[in-house]
């Protein structure tokens, strides 16, 4: 078994812009265990009979030790969960007679901001579990500059409602203009929960972004298979300015990194 862990040329995702640079070097099979490199983007790849593991964050967060050693515990976890699940499949696989197949986990962060407050972090996360299709969902991470602390983008809200409140209807108004477009055709109200406006926080993953790299000033909301419509839709994204009214939804400890558009 080889496991290698390179330095990763990283995209942001939709709410801001970040590159990191490509450097590449090789570890045993212990490397996944390790910490990572200050400053050094990462990618860990291993494929075997048993499973398949993918895990990768980017220079941003590599030269920050607390949110590098915060990926690293995760990578490790997510591993040994990986191995440990796939290992009990596998064995009632065989002792059935069914042929198993490869498990496989894959999470990935990008950055979405990195303002002078604020270190703004995205992950997409697959994973397969022998079914009829994997599933894919997202993850967030806030550094906190001025607090050192990590901390989830909701948390810097002062409720969840408060933000519903305060993206409801735009949020709506910009889901189903997505929907029509996958569906071609509108989308009315009906009994179909597909159809529904769904509540922004509950069915989706928050993330803060910032047009200039100064505040943050938008707002995205991953939104994961079967929440917003069927799985062959995939995934969706919502992404609105942040607005007095969301400004006001903001804790007073962290109002003064936010600007409204």
């Amino acid at each position: 078994m080889r496991i290698a862990i390179v330095s990763a040329l990283l995209l942001l995702s939709a709410c801001g812009t970040q590159t990191a640079g490509n450097v590449e070097a090789a570890g045993g099979a212990d490397a996944v265990e390790g910490s990572a490199t200050a400053g050094d983007a990462q990618a860990v790849k291993e494929d075997n009979a048993l499973y398949e593991f993918a895990y990768s964050w980017p220079a941003a967060a590599g030269k920050i030790a607390p949110v590098a050693a915060i990926l690293t515990t995760e990578r490790t976890r997510l591993k040994n969960e990986l191995t440990n699940d796939a290992e009990a499949a596998k064995a009632e696989m065989d002792a059935s007679g069914f042929p198993y197949r490869t498990y496989a986990m894959d999470k990935s962060w990008q950055v979405v901001t990195d303002t002078p407050r604020f270190l703004s972090l995205s992950a997409t996360q697959y994973s397969y579990s022998g079914g009829a299709h994997g599933m894919t969902v997202s993850d967030a991470l806030l550094w906190d500059r001025k607090a050192q602390e990590a901390i989830k983008p909701i948390d810097v809200f002062t409720s969840s409602a408060k933000l519903d409140a305060a993206t409801q209807d735009a949020f709506c108004t910009a889901l189903d203009r997505q929907r029509a477009a996958k569906r071609d055709e509108p989308v009315r109200r009906s009994d179909d929960p597909f159809s529904d406006c769904i509540e922004p926080v509950a069915n989706s993953t928050v993330i803060l972004g910032s047009t200039n790299g100064s505040a943050i000033d938008r707002i995205g909301f991953l939104i994961a298979p079967y929440n917003a419509g069927p799985y062959a839709e995939g995934s969706y994204e919502v992404t609105l300015p942040v607005t007095d009214r969301i400004l006001d939804a903001v804790k007073p400890a962290y109002r003064d990194a936010f600007v409204a558009r």
